[in-house]
């Protein structure tokens, strides 16, 4: 008889009224995650973010770039890099300079390593920037391939280049007709 009752009462938590008709549901509490960003070409997302399609040392999944990347990594990394930096910059071009640094330097694989980088933080990939320094420099043949096959899982047609990705995705996409303005008599 010591405990008035009104104290445990107190010390429950209170009920919830159950929603009213006529009301709109609450809406579903927010996601924790985010979408990749868009990139003006619908591509393929058949894997999660933050995972790679195929593993760093799968080149011979793809032996026509394997062999291209081992005799001529210039060529791979123009593609990769045309890609990543949406047309910016040509195929030809990134080649030359990927080249022009090999040459002078010896060091392509600090250029490599940037795009890299970037085509992770397009994609939401895996790895950092320290992880992508060190396989470019000891790994540079089968880092290029990883990012040419991620890029043609990921529905591109690397020896077409952004903009021929570009005009193949807009084939067939219906215009809406030339309406001419003002009034005519």
């Amino acid at each position: 008889m010591g405990k008035p009752i009104d104290d445990d009462f107190q010390k429950s938590p209170p009920p919830t009224a159950p929603p009213s008709y006529g009301q709109p549901p609450s809406p579903p509490p927010p996601q924790n995650y985010s979408q990749p960003p868009t990139t003006g070409i619908p591509v393929q997302h058949g894997n999660l973010p933050g995972q790679w399609s195929t593993g760093l040392c799968d080149c011979f999944d793809d032996v026509p770039n394997c062999c291209l990347t081992c005799w001529c990594p210039c060529i791979t990394f123009g593609r990769v890099a045309e890609i990543v930096d949406r047309g910016s910059t040509s195929c030809g071009a990134s080649g030359a300079l990927y080249t022009l640094i090999a040459c002078v330097t010896g060091c392509a694989c600090i250029y490599s390593c940037l795009y890299r980088e970037k085509m992770r933080k397009i994609y939401m990939l895996e790895g950092d920037t320290c992880n992508d320094c060190l396989l470019h420099c000891f790994c540079e043949s089968c880092a290029l391939c990883q990012e040419h096959r991620e890029l043609q899982n990921r529905g591109f047609d690397m020896a077409l280049g952004w903009h021929g990705n570009a005009e193949r995705q807009n084939q067939g996409v219906t215009m809406a007709p030339f309406v001419q303005g003002g009034m005519n008599r």
